[in-house]
């Protein structure tokens, strides 16, 4: 129900003080909070993540030898350490508090929870042992606190099953020496597992052609200077047509991932004498993973173009023996309970950030960033995501839709209910406490920081609680 302006609590809404509740600390939460912060709107802003430290996906997801993530969490710390908007981290909405009962405490709630997993491929034998999800794997290297600590890295060769920059992490970082890692973040379980790692070919393959991969020219770049690391480019998985060409020719970028491509494929043979290899196949597609008991390979059809950058089966198929295979085919995201999902897309149904239950508007709730839209587009995208999801919470604020269900107390009232039930929530400050401690493990091998990766010592660390006989 609307209620009009005039009638609620006396004032007129444009006057009156908002309780916002933003889930999600990622790039696309904090956009979206500092963006509100910033509006006409006298708010208040609750920043609700479930892990211990913020920063979603930059944190947990990018591989720790990217020279960008610094520049990135800058960004990002430099919008939270100013203190408009509270951080509360290892709160799980969902189970420690349902998102219904959040809306009791808050005029408005952000669903900011972005893709946590790996989008599906159904092919025959993807369910096989040695058969894993890249978002799996950049978990683990990442020191994701939710993870498992160690992982299988027996293969001699892989294959990684994508294009894009998350399978060319994937590929570096088991290509790559791990004394080359030292210099990171990465915990002494990655290190310890990576140590053991067998991988000497890392196959990276793509359905489509040259002009059509969706690598960045600076992650290509960064790739052909790992130390000890072949690229090789087979001539026969480069071919154009009429759609790559006009690809080229209208983006810069296209044409600089073309020209790294092809000074790949015209190396000399002599030149190649690394002992890790990385073997870029394009115009091939999986069709089925091989093996009995574990996997033994993997089924590919080359493909051609057909004219328009689209490519078609030709019924050549090619085998090659692997014994470990990554798919990089996308993230997803997961349903967060209580909010509607939509499961074919993998986002939370909205229009322009609303968010729509069997085709009405949810009052009082919003999504932005991957769960609104689909795990496309990079920081840009997510700010102007942003904008447009508060935008409307403005406008609905002013329109007097935003009211709280209940008592309508926002952080006072709701963390009374976290207390009750023992929810060992963190803050910003001692996200800085768990910061300080990690940059103080790091400084004494000569790093900028080491990762904690157990929940229990990274929530004790922020807490300033004892965890296995240490008081921090």
């Amino acid at each position: 129900m609307i209620v009009p302006a005039y009638a609620y609590e006396g004032k007129n809404v444009a006057d009156r003080h908002y309780n916002v509740a933003v889930v999600g600390a990622g790039p696309a939460g904090i956009y979206a909070s500092d963006i509100l912060s910033k509006s006409s709107l006298d708010v208040s802003i609750d920043l609700f993540e479930r892990l211990p430290a913020p920063y979603g996906l930059v944190r947990y997801g990018v591989a720790p030898d990217h020279p960008r993530i610094k520049a990135i969490i800058d960004a990002l710390y430099n919008i939270l350490q100013k203190g408009e908007i509270q951080l509360h981290g290892n709160v799980n909405i969902g189970t420690d508090v349902t998102l219904a009962e959040l809306h009791e405490y808050y005029d408005a709630v952000i669903l900011a929870t972005g893709a946590d997993r790996d989008a599906d491929l159904d092919i025959p034998g993807i369910d096989l042992p040695g058969s894993y999800g890249a978002a799996d794997f950049v978990s683990w290297y990442d020191g994701h606190p939710d993870y498992p600590r160690t992982w299988p890295l027996q293969a001699q060769e892989v294959a990684v099953i994508g294009m894009g920059n998350v399978a060319l992490d994937v590929s570096r970082i088991l290509a790559k020496h791990v004394d080359d890692l030292m210099v990171t973040e990465i915990p002494p379980n990655v290190e310890a597992g990576l140590r053991e790692s067998k991988v000497t070919d890392v196959h990276v393959f793509g359905r489509r052609g040259p002009a059509q991969v969706k690598f960045t020219p600076m992650e290509l770049r960064e790739l052909g200077h790992v130390r000890d690391v072949d690229i090789i480019v087979d001539p026969e998985d480069f071919q154009y047509d009429e759609g790559s060409e006009a690809a080229i020719a209208s983006s810069k970028m296209t044409k600089q991932v073309v020209e790294q491509l092809t000074n790949w494929v015209f190396q000399e043979p002599e030149d190649l004498t690394a002992s890790h290899r990385i073997h870029i196949h394009m115009l091939q597609r999986p069709v089925e993973i091989l093996g009995t008991d574990r996997v033994e390979g993997i089924r590919m059809e080359r493909t051609e173009l057909t004219g328009e950058g689209n490519v078609r089966g030709t019924g050549e198929f090619i085998d090659y023996p692997v014994q470990a295979v990554y798919r990089a085919v996308g993230y997803a995201s997961s349903p967060l309970p209580g909010a509607p999902f939509d499961k074919e897309r993998h986002i939370i149904p909205n229009q322009g950030g609303r968010v729509e239950s069997n085709g009405k508007t949810v009052d009082g709730l919003y999504a932005t960033g991957w769960i609104k839209r689909g795990p496309i587009g990079l920081i840009g995208s997510t700010k102007s995501d942003a904008q447009e999801t508060i935008s409307h919470l403005v406008e609905d604020a002013k329109a007097g839709i935003l009211h709280p269900t209940g008592a309508g107390t926002g952080a006072d009232g709701l963390f009374h209910l976290l207390d009750q039930r023992g929810v060992r929530y963190t803050t910003w400050k001692g996200w800085e406490l768990l910061e300080a401690y990690e940059k103080a493990l790091g400084d004494k091998e000569g790093r900028i920081r080491i990762k904690v990766v157990e929940r229990a010592t990274m929530t004790a660390i922020s807490r300033g609680e004892e965890h296995d006989g240490r008081i921090f």
